[in-house]
């Protein structure tokens, strides 16, 4: 293919990926506001969707700069590489969607990356200080969901003793701002991996003399995931909303602020977290805070599979991708 018809198709196939991962991934946002009763869904995944267009216009493109350029070096990819890691993350997104498990999307495109560049270059073409700066973001976020969710619920509980019951008006209606706050949060931070691939692309294939993230890759980038979001992903919407838990006003208030903070902070730093392992570990560390005993631990476990196995099996998918192609072309 010629460079030009090279960059639709990547940019095409990083578009589906988006937005997969918007639709895969809206019920981090929206899961505890609709199963508290806080808004219904339509409304819910609507407000999402064009937080998470604006999210990336407003907090900057630093994600997207580890990602596309501090774990692999971009003036010296391939467009197979892209193309593998892509279709890589993207299937093992369609195949956690099915069995309704909330797992990583952006575990998934590092390990399509790791994968692919170790098929095609080897290792030594991996950048290790980018790639523990990004296995650091994603292993340690999810800790620190648990943590901050657990502390800011006990928090919440101390500073609301001997509260009526109408305090729960109170906190279906912060919830409309927390998760405002969690979607903004989740479109800066999970969108720019799709941009950091598209810009490496343009590196590659020469449209771009260095790496830098240019406005329209922003636009689609953005528009994508909100897309996607806008549809939701109801399995997982199930799962995270109901399956842990009964979850009341206060704990989808608290779940979500515990959430934003940490997902923002991590975008700001240029850190890629897995928003969905976040807001899960958040939730767990919520319950726990109220009653240890009524969180479905076995639930938590499927997740806890997930989380482990998304990096090497994305891997291993972008692999067998890579030569796959290698033998067609």
């Amino acid at each position: 293919m010629n460079p030009l018809t090279t960059t639709i198709a990547i940019v095409g196939v990083a578009m589906f990926f988006d937005f997969i991962n918007g639709f895969h991934d809206s019920s981090n946002v929206v899961a505890t506001m609709i199963s508290s009763r806080a808004m219904s869904a339509r409304k819910a995944l609507t407000m999402s969707a064009v937080a998470h267009f604006c999210g990336p216009f407003l907090f900057g493109v630093a994600v997207a700069t580890t990602i596309g350029h501090d774990v692999v070096d971009p003036t010296v990819i391939s467009v197979t590489v892209i193309f593998a890691a892509l279709l890589a993350a993207t299937v093992w997104n369609i195949i956690t969607w099915v069995l309704g498990i909330p797992s990583s999307s952006s575990h998934a495109l590092v390990g399509g990356l790791i994968g692919a560049v170790s098929v095609e270059f080897g290792l030594d073409m991996i950048q290790m200080g980018g790639l523990l700066k990004v296995i650091l973001a994603l292993f340690l976020s999810p800790i620190l969901g648990f943590i901050v969710g657990y502390l800011l619920m006990k928090s919440v509980l101390f500073l609301a003793r001997g509260a009526s019951p109408r305090i729960n008006w109170l906190f279906k209606r912060a919830q409309v701002l927390t998760s405002l706050a969690l979607a903004l949060s989740h479109g800066t931070n999970d969108a720019q991996k799709t941009m950091g691939i598209i810009a490496m692309s343009l590196v590659t294939l020469g449209y771009l003399s260095e790496f830098s993230v240019p406005w329209w890759v922003i636009a689609l980038s953005a528009g994508a995931m909100s897309l996607g979001t806008a549809f939701g992903g109801w399995r997982i919407i199930r799962t995270l909303g109901t399956k842990f838990y009964k979850i009341r006003p206060v704990h989808g208030f608290t779940a979500q602020a515990a959430s934003a903070l940490i997902i923002l902070v991590a975008a700001s730093l240029g850190g890629p977290v897995s928003t969905t392992q976040v807001v899960s570990s958040a939730i767990l560390g919520v319950g726990s805070a109220r009653h240890v005993s009524r969180v479905r631990w076995n639930v938590a476990g499927n997740i806890l599979v997930a989380w482990v196995l998304t990096i090497p099996a994305s891997a291993l998918l972008a692999a067998l991708f890579c030569l796959l192609m290698r033998a067609l072309l």
